[in-house]
């Protein structure tokens, strides 16, 4: 039995990103699901997450000490499934059922339905307030694991985001860890047109948090981060992961149609080309 982190280097990260968005959009296809271009924006944070980071144990989903991982952002589900299948949590040929009657793997994660997920998701806003409320129970019983949040850009909107940005400095949440995933869209047009998000950072900083920002595709810089902040912070950490709504196929990136569309088989075709995978 393993809780290491680290287990792959960057090469190999990057090649488990490739594979894991060709997945997610043979699935998307054959299941006719949506929300693809928010599912691939983020398979490098949780690549980065799941196989270099976090401390887990895939034969033992509920070791107590394991780290906690919350998906905020609940409609990008396909993309934490097909990671967790990577990770060895369940065959990955049960994704197949994904969106089907009757599957666990429904189109937003449910706590206990899938081995891997520590809470219920989807109505955005609420993830950091559990991550909050996970993290300081680790702190009142004396354990060490971290709790980590992955939200989209688009859910900042919400206030209780902000109630809970003021709830974890004062209680010096310094085993909470926020990424967001930044990549400029929400459904119905562009974050920063939508409300005002920018300088998010700063806003962070300004609650109290120690605030970065990373290119939220490149594996190597968010592995060196995250492993440098999480040694020395007492601070609730947030990362502003820069990243494109799409990434990895040209004709999706940057594309908010996307965000409801859902691929062909030809698009699937083209994609797996572009992908380098068969």
């Amino acid at each position: 039995m393993t809780d290491n982190t680290g287990i792959l280097d960057q090469q190999a990260l990057d090649r488990v990103s490739r594979e894991i968005r060709a997945e997610i959009i043979e699935t998307a296809h054959e299941s006719e699901a949506m929300h693809l271009g928010g599912c691939l924006s983020c398979v490098d944070i949780l690549v980065t997450l799941y196989f270099a980071c976090m401390s887990v144990r895939p034969e033992d989903a509920g070791w107590p000490d394991r780290d906690r991982f919350i998906l905020s952002k609940g409609h990008a589900a396909l993309a934490l499934y097909t990671i967790l299948a990577h990770r060895g949590f369940y065959p990955r040929e049960q994704i197949s059922t994904f969106n089907k009657d009757n599957s666990p793997f429904t189109e937003h994660p449910v706590w206990k339905n899938i081995p891997g997920v520590d809470a219920t998701s989807g109505s955005l806003g609420h993830g950091l307030g559990i991550g909050s409320g996970m993290a300081l129970a680790a702190k009142i019983s004396g354990k060490s694991y971290r709790t980590f949040v992955l939200m989209s850009d688009g859910e900042c909107d919400e206030g209780s985001i902000w109630e809970a940005a003021l709830f974890a400095p004062a209680h010096n949440l310094g085993n909470l860890v926020v990424i967001i995933d930044y990549n400029k869209w929400q459904a119905c047009g562009r974050s920063n047109e939508i409300m005002n998000l920018s300088p998010l950072r700063q806003k962070f900083a300004a609650f109290g948090w120690a605030a970065y920002e990373v290119d939220g595709h490149d594996t190597g810089a968010m592995t060196s981060l995250l492993r440098s902040v999480l040694a020395s912070t007492e601070q609730p950490v947030a990362i502003i992961a820069h990243t494109v709504k799409g990434k990895g196929v040209s004709f999706m990136e940057d594309d908010n149609n996307w965000h409801y569309r859902i691929p062909n088989a030809d698009e699937v075709r083209k994609a797996h080309q572009e992908l380098g995978v068969p």
